[in-house]
């Protein structure tokens, strides 16, 4: 497919139609002049066009020239005789002839119409994604294509065109793609448990110590997280804790809060049994000054992945002195081993069961699944759990009508410009984006601006052998294509804004075309609500990558992808595969560019990806919230 937004390409039957064109303007006028020059005298009139070369210079319209008009404004009266004669013989013996050159030029025709019908409903569907993600206060708003005209960067061009004729070759073949479903059958095996209440389980205490406030940082997904750790925390010091508030950022300006994005009695009923928690300080505590009494508690103060001793013996004081302790910001600050067995269990209880979206978020969620799938669906547990009582039904009428694809893949790409210019990578796109990337980094990030000034710096190379550089959409469409998925297959992009915009898009299009977002399936109105909400926003994707029949990211450190692959694994069944590349792997296979063959380039692309798919208990320090699979969080069937 050619570049998106590019002319169509010329209908067969016209090409060279300049030459051609000068040709029948030649024929004419000879044709014309030897008709009045030897039409008195009774000579063949078709001599000229044998003296032009033949049969193939004939055109049946020619014999129409004797009628036409002279200069004079007077008609010509056609030849009679010979003439006639030979005309109406030679139409008889070529009838058969003219009647299939017709119907030649008749098929281009609707060829022609049919390609730029489906080369224009492409590029519509393009450009209705770029217009609709316009946004920039929109973070995290689905596809955010800068406007800027850029030429497409390609890094990988052989690559890309062996992945066109692959594709192309299995486009008419049976799918045996499997990468629709878990490639293990122990993952059926763990089910979700963490809300069953166990005779060790030691409860809320009898007496509270004081109040704990925690003011979250980050998006959703970092939010999503410190309330968890702040549910154990408050557990941990037998505290209440104060429903969480949200820190406005000038990164994300969402002035969202708890009410506006979580079910608030919800929350407070699933976790009434472990812990105490109310929507506000008493009267008497308001009215402190949090920060001259010594309760503000900062990241500065608590160290990363804090242990619980950490807390007992630099919190617990204070809050039993002031009866009140303000968390602000509250990022990773609680780790993961060694934890006690029931504060796990808390947390998994918390992330997995207490948190639920608001009927608003489960609603437009609802809608944007039923867009997606266009099909009857078996409700699941991870439907049930995350769109509630808003579960998608499609009437027989509606299933009837609906030709759409039956399953669809998720793709969580971050590409996105701030992580791009801190990953220090090159991304093939010269000086220009060097120069921009490094704009970027001086005003957003000054630390690490300062920092590079004191140390030397990575080279771009290494860094990208050493997997710390966000994979490009080329480099994930590269991927998709070695695991077979078909230029067909229905794709959900979930993400800011794609750094690059189009130009860096292109190359994933051109392999599959059939690419939405939340701005392309749901209307304006439909989105309107949630404008200016950017959490809000990332929880319908949050939604559409939990629910999808495949989930695919690119970087299987950032918070979504965790989250949502977690989420998956603890209510999935068994049933819901995640694909994470290995980014230093992928970047081994990938600088072999030039002279890897396509069959070694998927059979190793394979290999990675299904490592990535192992059923895995949680290893010691890894994120419950991404690896639920462990007895604190899931129960194992035999």
């Amino acid at each position: 497919m050619g570049k998106q937004g590019s002319a169509r390409s010329p209908r067969p039957m016209s090409q060279n139609s300049n030459n051609s064109s000068l040709f029948r303007m030649k024929d004419y006028h000879i044709i014309r002049s030897s008709s009045e020059s030897l039409g008195a005298s009774g000579i063949d009139p078709s001599i000229g066009r044998r003296i032009l070369g033949g049969e193939n210079y004939w055109n049946p319209k020619l014999v129409l020239l004797h009628g036409l008009k002279e200069d004079s404004g007077k008609l010509i009266p056609p030849c009679k005789g010979v003439y006639g004669g030979k005309r109406h013989t030679w139409f008889r013996r070529n009838v058969k002839s003219l009647a299939f050159l017709f119907l030649l030029m008749a098929f281009f025709f609707l060829l022609d119409s049919l390609m730029v019908s489906i080369f224009g409903s492409i590029n519509f569907h393009s450009s209705s994604t770029t217009t609709n993600s316009r946004d920039p206060e929109a973070k995290g708003d689905g596809l955010g294509y800068i406007q800027e005209e850029r030429p497409t960067v390609q890094m990988y061009g052989r690559l890309l065109n062996l992945a066109f004729s692959a594709l192309a070759e299995k486009e008419f073949k049976q799918d045996n793609l499997n990468y629709w479903k878990e490639p293990y059958p122990q993952a059926s095996k763990w089910k979700p448990c963490a809300d069953r209440k166990t005779s060790t389980s030691l409860g809320k205490p009898e007496k509270s110590n004081g109040y704990i406030m925690v003011s979250a940082n980050g998006g959703l997904n970092q939010q999503r997280v410190a309330i968890c750790n702040a549910v154990a925390v408050a557990s941990l010091l037998n505290a209440t804790l104060v429903l969480p508030k949200f820190l406005y950022s000038n990164v994300w300006k969402d002035p969202s809060q708890f009410g506006d994005i979580y079910q608030e009695d919800y929350f407070m009923r699933i976790l009434k049994d472990d812990v105490d928690i109310v929507k506000e300080l008493p009267p008497h505590l308001k009215a402190l000054d949090i920060e001259a009494i010594g309760s503000l508690i900062t990241d500065s103060d608590i160290e990363k992945e804090a242990k619980p001793d950490d807390y007992v013996r630099n919190v617990l004081p204070i809050l039993l002195q002031n009866r009140v302790v303000h968390f602000l910001g509250f990022g990773n600050r609680l780790g993961f081993d060694p934890l006690p067995p029931d504060l796990q269990k808390l947390r998994c209880k918390c992330n997995f069961h207490a948190l639920k979206f608001v009927p608003k978020i489960q609603e437009v969620g609802s809608l944007l699944i039923k867009r997606i799938r266009k099909h009857y669906a078996a409700k699941r547990q991870l439907d049930k759990q995350l769109l509630g009582t808003f579960l998608p039904s499609i009437s027989s009428k509606e299933h009837n009508a609906a030709r759409g694809q039956s399953k669809y893949l998720a793709l969580h790409l971050r590409f996105e410009e701030d992580m791009v210019a801190y990953s220090l990578c090159d991304f093939g796109g010269g000086k220009h984006e060097k120069r921009e990337l490094q704009a970027y980094r001086e005003v957003h990030f000054p630390l690490l601006i300062e920092r590079l000034k004191t140390s030397k710096p990575v080279p771009p190379a290494e860094l990208r052998k050493l997997g710390r550089c966000p994979l490009t959409p080329e480099e994930a469409a590269l991927v998709l294509a070695a695991l077979g998925f078909k230029r067909e297959t229905y794709i959900y992009l979930a993400g800011s804004h794609i750094y690059g915009g189009s130009s860096r898009m292109q190359p994933f299009t051109s392999l599959y075309p059939n690419l939405v977002t939340k701005e392309t399936l749901l209307t304006p109105s439909e989105l309107a609500p949630f404008r200016n909400f950017s959490s809000q926003l990332a929880a319908l994707d949050f939604i559409a990558c939990a629910t999808s029949d495949v989930f695919a990211m690119t970087d299987s450190g950032s918070q979504l992808s965790s989250l949502v692959s977690g989420f998956r694994t603890y209510y999935g069944d068994g049933q819901a595969p995640t694909l994470r590349p290995n980014k230093k792997r992928l970047a081994a296979i990938l600088s072999e560019n030039s002279t890897i063959e396509w069959n070694v380039f998927e059979d190793r692309v394979r290999k990675m990806i299904e490592e990535g798919q192992r059923v895995r208990v949680r290893g010691s320090g890894r994120s419950i919230y991404r690896q639920p699979r462990c007895p604190e969080c899931m129960c194992r069937s035999q």
